[in-house]
């Protein structure tokens, strides 16, 4: 497997998020970024996971609940790179993709249109 510390992965994950432009993270509503070592044992493949209410699902009624949560999962990704014999550029790119699919489904897109935009 490809070797990267967590704080380098979570530099990376930081570093993708910076490039978010200024003009969607301001819209971006009560949600928080975490880096885990691996995804729920039922989908061990799994690069990244949204789990929350999609701000074009969000309502009168949304008030006083706990943040969105965005996860970017390290061990499947290094994987994955490793075995498509990739190298660190590699992983600065999928992580990019990722981050930026999980944000989508924050802004109500959904798997679909991601593919087809190529954020699949």
């Amino acid at each position: 497997m490809l070797e990267m510390t967590r704080e380098e992965f979570e530099e990376l994950v930081s570093q993708a998020l910076d490039r978010i432009p200024p003009e969607l993270t301001r819209l971006m509503d009560n949600v928080a970024v975490f880096v885990e070592d691996e995804p729920p044992a039922t989908d061990p493949d799994l690069l990244g996971l949204y789990e929350g209410t999609p701000l074009t699902e969000r309502g009168e009624w949304y008030a006083g609940v706990l943040p969105d949560r965005i996860s970017i999962y390290m061990g499947p990704t290094l994987r994955m790179v490793a075995a498509e014999e990739g190298d660190r550029e590699l992983v600065v790119e999928e992580v990019e993709v990722t981050v930026v699919h999980e944000i989508a489904h924050h802004f109500g897109m959904d798997d679909e249109r991601l593919h087809a935009l190529g954020y699949g």
